[in-house]
């Protein structure tokens, strides 16, 4: 069984080349809900769980080290919608404060099509666009201004041409991507299709 704490490692990356991560669909915790995110060296980078039922309202978003990035709400009265609040240390302190980070908005399939939910993080607007690619999960994330492609997620194939459960996914991420973002929106996705 792999470590969840093989060594330090800074997870609020922002690198200028492409990266490639492999997304789990299951949770490390036995009896939970969740995602594990594996770097291209096969180390544990980001694990998502849901200790509660599937569905939840709430689900966290860690690093390797169990240290809180993200917190994920659905929130009430609001049909298909999210908010997710980034935890930032206060320099004087060992405590976490939460800050407001995005709001995801979910898309009926039948007026939007191939959009399955819109993202606001400040002036910014992103959308999370299906990819029919058999039964299986494919989705990428798109700036709505310029179109430019920021993630793109597929079914996993094995470099011997195996393709992997519907639940292994392969996370390509743009250069210049803050893929702690990236993951907490993953994680909407996966509560919007029902996985977590």
């Amino acid at each position: 069984m792999p470590k969840v704490y093989p060594h330090q490692e800074s997870t609020r990356q922002c690198l200028n080349k492409r990266e490639t991560y492999t997304v789990w669909m299951k949770s490390l915790v036995l009896h939970s809900n969740g995602c594990t995110v594996y770097n291209s060296n096969g180390k544990i980078v980001y694990r998502v769980d849901n200790y509660d039922r599937k569905g939840s309202r709430e689900v966290n978003l860690m690093d390797l080290q169990g240290n809180l990035l993200c917190t994920i709400k659905k929130r009430l009265l609001a049909f298909g919608s999210w908010k997710g609040h980034k935890y930032c240390r206060n320099s004087n302190s060992r405590s976490q404060e939460q800050q407001p980070w995005f709001e995801v908005k979910r898309c009926n399939k039948i007026i939007t099509g191939k959009i399955a939910c819109h993202i606001k993080m400040g002036s910014q607007k992103l959308c999370i666009e299906r990819m029919s690619i058999g039964k299986s999960l494919a989705f990428r994330i798109v700036n709505k201004l310029n179109g430019e492609i920021i993630a793109e997620a597929k079914q996993k194939q094995s470099s011997t041409g195996v393709v992997l459960s519907n639940d292994v996914l392969t996370l390509n991420l743009a250069a210049g991507t803050d893929h702690s973002l990236i993951m907490a929106l993953i994680t909407v996705y996966g509560l919007i299709c029902g996985l977590m």
